[in-house]
């Protein structure tokens, strides 16, 4: 392999950094998706019903 210029290693390790932080972005994004499903029928009848014994 040939003298690297100091930019290309620069640069390369800039598109590296900016991939990572795109997967991290990415990852992030579809985790809250999966927090974000709505709740069977029970399991929203139980939520409400926590709710409701505790402003009792």
């Amino acid at each position: 392999m040939e003298h690297w210029n100091w930019a290309t290693i620069q640069l390369g390790l800039v598109a590296l950094a900016f991939a990572g932080l795109q997967v991290w972005w990415i990852g992030s994004t579809l985790r809250k998706r999966d927090l974000a499903r709505p709740l069977s029928g029970g399991a929203f009848r139980k939520t409400l019903e926590r709710i409701w014994a505790k402003k009792s």
